[in-house]
C-alpha cells in the first residue's frame, strides 16, 4: 500500500467528505527529510468533525489520525482542513 493510500485509510477516522493528497516529495529531493525517507505532502480535507475547532485543533486531529506515519513516512505536511459549510 502506498503512503497516500495509508494516509487515506488513517484519515477515515475523521469521517471526511473529501480528501485530496498531493505528494510533493520530488520537489524536495536532497532535503534532509527526503534523505531519511520521509515524504512531503499537501493535504486538503473536509470533515464535519472540524466544526467548532480552531485551526490548531483541526491540525491536531489530523496529526493524531496519521499517528506513526508522522514519525517516518511523512516528513512535512501542509494541511488545509475545513468543515463542509466552509467549502
Amino acid at each position: 500500500m502506498s503512503v497516500i493510500d495509508t494516509m487515506r485509510t488513517s484519515l477515515a477516522a475523521l469521517e471526511p467528505i473529501n480528501i485530496e493528497i498531493i505528494d510533493d516529495s520530488a520537489k524536495h529531493a536532497g532535503h534532509a527529510g527526503a534523505r531519511s525517507g520521509g515524504g512531503h505532502f499537501r493535504l486538503s480535507i473536509v470533515s464535519p468533525r472540524f466544526a467548532g475547532c480552531r485551526t490548531m485543533e483541526r491540525h491536531r486531529l489530523v496529526y493524531d489520525a496519521l499517528g506513526p506515519l508522522m514519525k517516518r513516512e511523512i516528513h512535512a505536511l501542509s494541511i488545509t482542513a475545513k468543515t463542509p459549510e466552509e467549502v
